[in-house]
């Protein structure tokens, strides 16, 4: 069975930002934004997870 999650094409990496440079200020916001993309990435597997556990319940688990 196709995992559809494994025909998009790869994702470009992210650079880390050179922590050094930045205030403490600016460092509190960076993990403020970064928690908040964890949040969202969470949801949406969540999301994910709930579909593919409807779809399965629907037609049954896939054998093997």
């Amino acid at each position: 069975m196709i995992n559809p999650d494994e025909l998009d094409p790869p994702r470009p990496t992210l650079k880390p930002l050179d922590l050094q440079q930045m205030s403490v200020h600016e460092l509190k916001e960076y993990i403020a934004a970064l928690e908040g993309e964890i949040k969202r990435a969470r949801d949406t597997i969540a999301k994910k997870e709930a579909h593919k556990s409807g779809i399965e319940s629907l037609f049954g688990a896939p054998k093997g």
